[in-house]
């Protein structure tokens, strides 16, 4: 050092406490105080010198008994007391702190302590010959003995005060509760007063951890009434053994009480009040995992019975148990298949994901999840343990829950490899109707609205096949199940209204092929593929809406979707007839969605002359004029469609004049044209393809001619027509519409009507 370090430094105080020896007047011994002072120095930047690891190697201790180990924890942090209580007593700087925190306990003097014989643990350090003998500790630590005379005679000061304040702490408050404890045995309800009262007291004498000189007796107190059967008391027990900071066995016996109180709901009550959870999400914020896995799956369980209590769960999101458990999973990955601890941390992992899965259901922790990238970790997870089920089940709930939001949805198709993870599980687990459902649901909310997911698992290897062959397997079982209700003598009997368990597997499985097929080129590719049509014509065949609605609507509205592809090859366009007849029950039905699903299909199909044919045939076209009146726009819209199709044949025409059509068309144009200009389009093309040969606008028309020139008249003027009260938005997307679709149509048609209405000549024009 460049300077002399002065040890005393505050001689004016007078009434200090303690009586400070006097500096050495020998130079030479002052240079060796700096010597020894500089190397101490340097040994704090280590860390705590008393520490088991700092330890000089050639002490040769015995190995401590499972309790040994707390005890010499106890010496470092009792010696950190001392350093906090010297500050009232002695006037060094923080540099003799560090000379005091940096000095050695001997061997013997350990064991002293240990064996309860150090009196008012008084230390000693030892003097220079004993140094001396010890290679390599010559150069670190002082020879001057009178040095280490003043410096220990500080040090023992400060830990006798310490040492007696604790000592009269513990005779004082501890005590009599322990003698309380050991006298009621028989009274439980005494015996909580007596650990409400004793934890207090730990706490406020902050005896709490392993810093209780005498946490072995308080133990041994707190383990005898472990076997009380009384849950309350259990839980005022576990909660204080947890504070100690037990380990080992201790660790584990605590969390397998605590798991025990946590199981039984009826104490879910007691434990919000307890402060329980606390002390189990730190033991999983701190201790060692391979060391301590069995302890902190049992804490694992007790946490994931607390979050089936709403209290509990709100409580752990505050407490950032959502960030602990993911750290947690993310060092269960970290562990590979041929670790001795992989299998073991696979029961760890299933309580885990229980608890995120319950975790998920509270808006702040969704948030939590997906900003903390819980669906990569997740899907590790799941690649890893893809054997195990129960664990497999958890992680494919967390997701099924969070799929239902854009944001998790965005992050679970950005892990490349989710799409093989959930097909290979769904080839694994074919028969596991609990597992398939949830991945074909999730794979249903990853498709709805991402044009890119849909290609990629269309691209994914054997991904429609997985689907077809699992269409099978569950058509089948209902099937079966089916066959089983009717020979049961349930033909007569209402159908249970909820799906069975192999229909909802089938819902969900349609609806994935419903939105794989609005990807352009993957559409393409279904329409032409006959094992999926065929399979949907199956339902169509042997399922009627009142059986399973949601299956029958889904079958509809992915043949639909399929049906839009005018390509080569396409199976719909094969099997078109067919596909009429299907949707003619359905068009017949009282269930109105099935209804406008089966006219949307007929509005596609309707493009072919044969089913044209079809629908005049059986009369389909009245039932496309009734729902004109449905008031309903998107069954207008459809029906329409359909009309539309049938007009563009010059024969086929004059249906529309049976059953008020012309009238219902332009009831349909006042009651929706301002607010969809796409369906007053479609009805303007209509009644341009239907006056195609008018010769008088009152004979083609009729009583509804004037009501039609008026009508078309306002429409026109974009004043009229567009309401710029709305939404800029929203009021530029109608304007687009009404601009490039309805205006160029009704424009003609206005001055067809106007010119005809004067009985001039007709005028040839092609039908849109």
């Amino acid at each position: 050092l460049s300077q002399k370090p002065i040890l005393v430094t505050f001689a004016k105080d007078e009434d200090s406490s303690v009586s400070l020896p006097k500096p050495p007047a020998n130079l030479a011994e002052v240079r060796k105080v700096s010597s020894a002072r500089a190397c101490l120095f340097r040994r704090t930047s280590q860390g705590n010198f008393l520490s088991a690891k700092m330890v000089p190697p050639d002490q040769n201790e015995e190995k401590l008994d499972s309790e040994e180990p707390a005890i010499m924890s106890n010496l470092c942090r009792s010696n950190d007391n001392c350093l906090a209580e010297q500050r009232s007593y002695t006037p060094f700087n923080d540099e003799s702190k560090q000379l005091i925190c940096n000095e050695r306990i001997s061997r013997s003097e350990r064991e002293d302590f240990i064996k309860g014989t150090a009196g008012k643990f008084l230390f000693h350090l030892r003097g220079e010959s004993d140094q001396m003998k010890k290679p390599g500790t010559s150069s670190s630590w002082p020879r001057s003995t009178g040095w280490k005379r003043r410096v220990t005679g500080l040090e023992d000061e400060t830990r006798i005060n310490e040492s007696e304040e604790e000592e009269i702490f513990w005779r004082i408050k501890i005590l009599p509760i322990l003698h309380e404890l050991e006298k009621v045995e028989d009274n439980v309800e005494n015996l909580c007063l007596a650990c409400t009262k004793l934890y207090q007291a730990l706490n406020e004498g902050s005896m709490l951890g392993k810093r209780c000189k005498r946490r072995s007796e308080l133990l041994k107190t707190l383990y005898k009434l472990v076997d009380i059967d009384s849950d309350p008391l259990c839980l005022k027990l576990a909660k204080i053994i947890l504070a100690m900071k037990v380990d080992g066995k201790n660790l584990l016996g605590v969390c397998k009480l605590a798991f025990k109180i946590c199981r039984n709901e009826k104490n879910d009550s007691i434990i919000q009040n307890d402060g329980l959870l606390d002390c189990l999400l730190e033991i999983l914020r701190t201790e060692d995992l391979q060391k301590n896995n069995e302890a902190l799956l049992y804490c694992m369980g007790a946490i994931k019975f607390m979050s089936g209590n709403a209290v509990l769960l709100n409580e752990m999101v505050n407490k950032g148990a959502v960030e602990m458990l993911l750290q947690l999973m993310r060092q269960i990955n970290n562990i590979k298949e041929n670790d001795t601890h992989f299998s073991n941390l696979g029961h760890l992992l299933v309580q885990l994901t229980a608890t995120l899965r319950n975790l998920a259901d509270l808006p702040p922790a969704r948030r939590q999840l997906i900003c903390s990238g819980a669906a990569s970790e997740l899907s590790v997870a799941l690649e890893q343990r893809v054997n195990d089920k129960d664990v497999c089940t958890y992680i494919v709930r967390i997701f099924s829950k969070l799929s239902s939001y854009n944001d998790f949805c965005a992050a679970l198709a950005d892990c490349s490899r989710c799409y093989i993870l959930f097909l290979a599980l769904l080839k694994k687990h074919q028969k596991q109707q609990d597992l398939v459902i949830r991945i074909i649901f999730i794979l249903g909310n990853l498709t709805a609205k991402n044009n890119q997911a849909r290609e990629q698992f269309f691209k994914e290897k054997g991904s429609v096949n997985t689907l077809i062959s699992l269409f099978q397997t569950y058509y089948e079982l209902d099937l079966n199940a089916q066959k089983w209700y009717h020979e049961r003598g349930g033909e007569g009997k209402n159908h249970p209204k909820h799906p069975s368990e192999a229909e909802d597997v089938l819902i969900k499985l349609i609806r994935v092929l419903a939105n794989l097929s609005i990807h352009p080129s993957v559409g393409a590719a279904l329409a032409t593929a006959h094992c999926v049509v065929d399979l949907l014509v199956t339902v169509l065949e042997y399922k009627s809406v009142d059986d399973c609605e949601e299956l029958v609507i889904n079958a509809a509205t992915t043949i639909n979707n399929l049906s839009f592809y005018k390509v080569k090859s396409s199976a719909v366009q094969d099997k078109k007839l067919h596909i009429a007849e299907m949707l003619l029950k359905l068009l017949m039905s009282n269930n109105m969605d099935g209804v406008v699903e089966a006219v949307r299909v007929f509005g596609n199909l309707s493009q072919y002359r044969e089913i044209c044919d079809f629908i005049i045939q059986k009369k389909i076209y009245k039932f496309m004029i009734a729902l004109l009146d449905s008031k309903n726009q998107d069954v207008c819209f459809s029906a329409c469609g359909v009309l539309l199709n049938l007009t563009v044949d010059k024969n086929k025409r004059a249906l529309l004049m049976e059953e008020g059509g012309i009238g219902k068309l332009v009831d349909c144009l006042q009651d929706f044209g301002p607010a969809d200009w796409q369906l007053a389009c479609l009805i303007c093309k209509t009644l341009w393809n239907y006056s195609e040969n008018i010769t008088s606008a009152a004979s083609c028309f009729g009583e509804d001619t004037d009501t039609l020139l008026v009508l078309l008249t306002s429409l026109l003027d974009e004043e009229l027509a567009l309401d710029y009260s709305l939404d800029r938005d929203l009021r530029d997307y109608h304007k687009l519409y009404w601009e490039r679709e309805f205006k160029p149509v009704a424009e003609k048609l206005l001055d067809r009507i106007q010119n005809h209405h004067s009985f001039l000549p007709a005028v040839t024009i092609t039908p849109f």
